[in-house]
């Protein structure tokens, strides 16, 4: 992959306010794209990619500035995951579940945790990743009286093989409660099988993992005073915000996939010879096509944009989030998901209707951005989505909080 020499970065200061930092992504997004397709084919683990996001700071872009992060909020953290997504999915997918589970600490834990968490994490640029797949529930966690033992498989761990520190969730044995804790992702027991292989997002490494006698201290275990854990409706949030991380990163890939089929249909895709224009730019169907797939990406990220707004007032006041906010941004985000979801699939499938047969070229690429959003968008049922919406609309009924709403 061609780089950025890290001096470039790390002798300038840090970005300064959303724009700042916005740009920054904007500059990784340069880099990734002159070999984004190649990278997708390859299919190798990407510890290059890692680098960079490590390298340019965005790692850092809302941890506390005191200990050298970006002190930025998720209206921010969302644009940067949608810049980098333009370039390569798979690594604005990367990019947002980092932040996620960078902010687990602080949705789940502790005060004195989180602070803790969020200031090493600053310190030494951490890049997290997670193994918290919500349907696999044969991970086993054992209380051994100051120490916690986990044991289990989990079928996907996203871009745990690359990263520092793993979130690592479990169910304690015995009881209903379950128990996430942050370990580094070189523990002893913790093994990362690398066997994702799907048609799209191929370097996330989403593969699955193996608990095999992982050993944490009971005070990692987030939310825990005394091994009794204390709930918060901010606890909560964590569907929500992972939720419209997905959104960012599937209007993203759209955005990229827009952009690099413009630019294939100015340079060289041919008009059609009964057509009587001489560019297929000036095709009348075509500058439809173009108008109609941007007046509706537009809308979805003016949504995204709207909504992303409203939940950052809860994340100014966790400890007044009430049931009725919770809920409520919920039905919000649903929106968008469903949206985000519905604009991706139809922009990175219709831009082959522009760019023309020989657009289909494996050199090209184009197809990575449809595969990319059809990979991910199946995550869970966008249905759900619409129902939490409708049921909302027609009964006042609220989403129940649960691992997918």
């Amino acid at each position: 992959m061609s780089t950025v020499a890290p001096s470039d970065w790390t002798t300038r200061p840090a970005p300064e306010g959303p724009q700042g930092w916005i740009e920054r992504a904007t500059e990784v997004a340069a880099v990734l794209a002159t070999d984004a397709a190649a990278r997708d084919r390859a299919g190798a683990t990407p510890y290059d990619e890692v680098r960079l996001l490590k390298d340019s700071g965005l790692v850092t872009l809302l941890g506390p500035v005191g200990h050298g992060g970006g002190g930025q909020d998720w209206p921010t953290a969302y644009r940067v995951i949608r810049e980098v997504s333009k370039a390569d999915g798979s690594i604005g997918q990367l990019l947002g579940y980092h932040y996620l589970w960078n902010w687990a600490a602080r949705l789940v834990g502790t005060r004195e945790q989180w602070e803790a968490v969020e200031a090493e994490a600053a310190r030494q640029r951490w890049f997290f990743g997670g193994a918290v797949n919500p349907r696999d529930k044969d991970v086993v966690v054992r209380d051994e009286g100051g120490t916690l033992v986990l044991s289990g498989r989990k079928s996907f761990s996203t871009g745990s093989k690359v990263s520092d520190v793993t979130v690592l969730e479990g169910v304690l044995e015995g009881t209903d409660s379950h128990v996430f804790a942050i370990v580094p992702s070189d523990s002893d027991g913790l093994t990362f099988h690398g066997d994702w292989d799907n048609i799209g997002q191929r370097l996330t490494e989403s593969g699955s993992v193996t608990l095999d006698g992982v050993r944490v201290p009971w005070s990692a275990a987030a939310g825990y005073v005394d091994k009794a854990f204390r709930p918060r409706v901010y606890n909560t949030l964590n569907v929500p915000t992972i939720q419209l991380v997905f959104a960012r990163f599937y209007l993203g890939i759209a955005a990229g996939a827009l952009e690099t089929a413009a630019v294939y249909t100015r340079t060289k895709a041919r008009s059609w010879l009964h057509g009587g224009h001489e560019r297929a730019a000036d095709e009348p169907y075509v500058i439809d096509t173009y108008g109609d797939l941007t007046a509706k990406l537009w809308a979805a990220e003016a949504l995204a944009d709207r909504v992303a707004g409203e939940g950052q007032r809860l994340h100014d006041a966790p400890d007044a989030v009430t049931e009725q906010d919770r809920g409520e941004f919920e039905v919000r985000v649903a929106a968008v998901k469903a949206r985000a979801t519905e604009v991706a699939l139809e922009v990175t499938n219709r831009i082959f209707e522009v760019t023309g047969a020989r657009s289909t070229a494996s050199a090209e690429g184009l197809d990575r951005f449809w595969r990319n959003v059809r990979t991910h968008t199946l995550h869970d049922p966008v249905a759900y989505k619409r129902r939490e919406v409708g049921r909302f609309v027609l009964d006042g009924a609220l989403p129940e909080p649960t691992w997918y709403s």
